[in-house]
């Protein structure tokens, strides 16, 4: 359960970093952040590992279709 906390307050951290108007202080809430998130989701179960994979896999591949499409 350690994960979820680290996976929230990850988030949290991030979000908070995004309302704050001094640029270091942003900054470093979306470093913190993300090195929160990254150790969060290093601790997860691999079953949920892999279906966060296989999710973030599909969306991004999903958007890069459309922009192939508005290529043509």
């Amino acid at each position: 359960m350690t994960y979820l906390l680290l996976l929230v307050s990850g988030l949290i951290i991030i979000f908070v970093g995004m309302i704050v108007k001094e640029e270091v202080y942003r900054l470093s809430a979306a470093i913190t952040g993300a090195f929160t998130l990254a150790w969060g989701f290093a601790l997860t179960p691999t079953p949920l590992q892999i279906l966060v994979e296989v999710i973030i896999f599909l969306s991004v591949f999903s958007i890069c279709v459309r922009c192939w499409e508005c290529d043509s």
